[in-house]
């Protein structure tokens, strides 16, 4: 998904997503999603249950940020330096796939509407893609 600007009404792009959904609707997904992570047996072990609470803060930061709100991200951890932030953690295929698979979840739960969550589908499977280190 670009950045430009679409002539489909209904087409979002990635920065216009927080205008559409709020801080507290990025929010809602990132709890969703965090809600299933301690009991999953792919990424409970990824997540130290002591630091759980602050993995979804800067999740929420991060995509709050990159769809186009407040830019609270960068100001608390500079640069999101995806890759190097994930290396300590061995992400194989599977491990991509169980989280896109407990995001699209998260998604289904929050009952945006289907432009909204496609454009947040997308950009969190090429994410997920792009932090494979395994």
């Amino acid at each position: 998904m670009t950045d430009q600007p679409s002539t489909d009404s209904n087409a979002l792009t990635e920065n216009e997503i927080h205008t559409a959904i709020g801080s507290e609707g990025i929010a809602r997904l990132v709890r969703a999603f965090y809600q299933q992570v301690p009991q999953d047996d792919v990424l409970g072990p990824m997540y130290p249950v002591e630091d759980l609470q602050g993995a979804e803060d800067r999740l929420r930061m991060f995509l709050t940020f990159r769809f186009g709100g407040p830019q609270d991200y960068l100001q608390h951890r500079g640069h999101p330096k995806l890759r190097l932030r994930h290396a300590p953690f061995s992400i194989d295929q599977r491990a991509r796939d169980r989280w896109v698979s407990l995001m699209n979840t998260a998604l289904e739960e929050c009952r945006f509407p289907l432009h909204v969550s496609r454009v947040i589908r997308d950009f969190l499977g090429h994410v997920a893609t792009f932090l494979i280190n395994q």
